[in-house]
């Protein structure tokens, strides 16, 4: 290559001497931040000057103002609204900071002027895992004043739990009582929170618009049918758009004499372009029980063919109550609705006693309900009762490395007596009884960031997975032998028997032989006089696991997160105290670290 062509390009090679000058006049007033606005702006204007695009008149950013947009997810869905929002308030204009709460410097909030937090309530009023070091630090007395913020918060539960949407709760009246100011009321969005969030989120961008932007040219990127096409090829199945796939395989891998029925699900993904990793879920849209729909349609005397309208559909109320409405799941809210359409004193005080009612409805159905307490109901005051059915979120159980165009699925079967009557799960009935081999199920992948093997594969792993809780490191033992990682592994199974319930056995003494895993500790409860469970492993070998914790180990939970989760955190505190040499308080502050670092990571339900 000749010299010539690594000289600088000289400006006046490209701009004539006023020109120069005119723009060393306009940029000498602005400071660092402006000329690196400038300095995009003008990249993107040169980059654009084709067919097809046009500068117009756009918002732009104030130049005081900033958006910061936090959220807190257990499951995806803040995260997806918080994505939402930020792609809104950009489209008119916003520079945006989007950062998930694990990753936010809590000292940062004193800078923010403009804040905007998505969070959902996980269990009994819990943060989710993300959210839980900038709870504690804007409920501690660290954390400073904010009279220059203004705020919004927008909260995910589920309106059948006690502590409905707690958390956002909890971040609204600290951040008013540290001074903020709300820009617009907390909105407490349910299971079905489509249309709330929707709503919440124009309201908000409504507001903010005028006093984020000023009038700026920018360029902006017409339709045309090339990058039409471009969008198109980047599309995704997703909770609103979910793939049509088919079973492949429904097995169970509990024994005759077992107390659960757990099955091995597989489902052909074959032409979805659907890719996931492991510690991803997938969500599974299904239909009622038929049988279920007509005892429920014989106790309110409807008939089956009658029209109701949902949305935008018209249909009738039989086949809306198999695809559109929640009937397995039964919540405060529709025992509110169905008051509404007539009287029964017994049930209205059971709504008023919430600890009663919540008790009530943990272990019966719609259906249960009105059997109990019949009231007679037209078929659109039935549709109007129910809330929206939802998609159920189940741990992969498989790797796409190994398994390449399925999805596998480790699905225990909902089952139980009510009054002499048999209910089942939505889901887990479907997939389990009613859905047969080659038969369709709608499904969708939800990204979990938050559970992730680690990116070297020689760190070790340490995985507590009782019950249905092994399916992902079902997934990650696959993934770890298919990249050959020298990382060493740990599992800690769990449940009722050894000989009915050790689910995957094989592939496990499979696992061991070839060397991808290094140990095995098995906790039946049931195999003996005094019940043993995983956190009891755990502490047995507590000299062993502190080892492997200091040499770097991740440590992995997946389950029950009520019980389970919360006993296996108390004994991986005690393991740290003891064979650590810290105090409960320094022991904690270990365990917050491995979760700030990404080695403390829990998928639980």
């Amino acid at each position: 290559m000749s010299s010539s062509t690594n000289q600088a390009i000289v400006p006046s090679a490209v701009l004539n001497e006023s020109q120069w000058t005119e723009i060393n006049n306009a940029i000498a007033p602005l400071n660092r931040d402006q000329l690196t606005w400038m300095s995009g702006y003008l990249a993107g204007l040169a980059n654009h000057q084709v067919a097809g695009q046009s500068v117009v008149p756009v918002e732009a950013p104030a130049a005081d103002k900033k958006l910061t947009i936090l959220y807190g997810s257990q499951t995806g869905n803040a995260k997806g609204l918080a994505q939402e929002y930020k792609a809104k308030a950009e489209s008119a204009g916003i520079t945006v900071n989007l950062q998930n709460m694990a990753d936010y410097k809590a000292k940062q909030l004193k800078n923010e002027t403009h804040l905007v937090i998505v969070v959902s309530t996980h269990g009994e009023g819990d943060a989710p895992d993300d959210a839980v070091e900038l709870h504690e630090f804007v409920a501690s007395k660290k954390a400073p004043k904010l009279p220059e913020l203004n705020y919004a918060v927008l909260g995910l539960g589920d309106s059948s739990y006690e502590f409905f949407c707690q958390t956002a709760k909890d971040f609204d009246q600290r951040l008013e009582a540290l001074g903020a100011k709300r820009v617009i009321d907390r909105v407490d969005c349910d299971v079905d929170y489509d249309t709330q969030a929707t709503a919440f989120i124009d309201q908000l961008s409504t507001l903010l618009k005028d006093e984020m932007t000023a009038k700026q040219s920018q360029v902006v990127q017409l339709p045309t049918a090339a990058n039409k096409a471009a969008a198109a090829a980047v599309s995704e199945y997703t909770k609103k758009n979910p793939f049509v796939a088919t079973l492949s395989e429904s097995q169970k891998i509990t024994g005759r004499d077992s107390v659960k029925d757990i099955r091995h699900i597989e489902i052909s993904l074959e032409d979805s372009g659907i890719q996931y990793q492991p510690g991803d879920a997938l969500g599974v849209w299904f239909n009622n029980d038929q049988t279920l729909v007509d005892e429920l349609l014989t106790l309110v005397d409807v008939s089956a063919d009658e029209s109701v309208t949902v949305g935008d559909d018209t249909l009738s109320i039989k086949q809306a109550l198999i695809e559109k409405f929640e009937l397995t799941l039964s919540y405060p809210t529709f025992v509110k609705n169905y008051l509404e359409a007539g009287k029964s004193e017994p049930l209205q005080q059971l709504l008023e006693d919430k600890a009663k009612l919540r008790d009530y409805l943990a272990d019966r159905q719609i259906v249960d309900i009105v059997r109990e307490f019949p009231i007679k109901l037209t078929a659109e005051q039935l549709a109007r009762a129910l809330r929206p059915i939802t998609p159920r979120l189940y741990s992969i159980a498989s790797s796409q490395a190994d398994v390449e165009d399925e999805v596998h699925l480790t699905v225990a079967l909902v089952e139980y007596d009510v009054d002499g009557n048999v209910r089942t799960g939505g889901a887990s009935g479907f997939l389990a009884n009613r859905l047969e081999d080659g038969q369709e199920v709608k499904v969708f992948v939800e990204h979990n960031n938050n559970f992730r093997l680690p990116e070297s594969d020689d760190t070790p792993v340490i995985m507590v997975g009782p019950g249905t809780g092994i399916a992902p490191f079902r997934a990650f033992m696959q993934q770890r032998a298919e990249d050959e990682a020298q990382g060493k592994n740990w599992l800690f199974f769990g449940n009722p028997n050894f000989t009915q319930d050790f689910l995957y056995q094989t592939e496990w003494q499979r696992f061991v032989k070839d060397g991808v895993v290094d140990k095995v500790s098995l906790a039946f409860s049931r195999d003996q006089e005094q019940k043993i469970y995983v956190q009891d492993r755990l502490l047995e070998q507590g000299k062993e696991v502190y080892q492997w914790l200091e040499q770097g180990a991740h440590f992995y939970v997946c389950g029950d997160a009520t019980h389970m989760a919360k006993d296996v955190h108390d004994a991986l505190k005690t393991i740290v105290q003891q064979h650590g040499g810290k105090s409960a308080e320094e022991a904690e502050s270990y365990l917050t670290d491995m979760r700030r670092n990404k080695r403390y990571q829990k998928d639980v339900y």
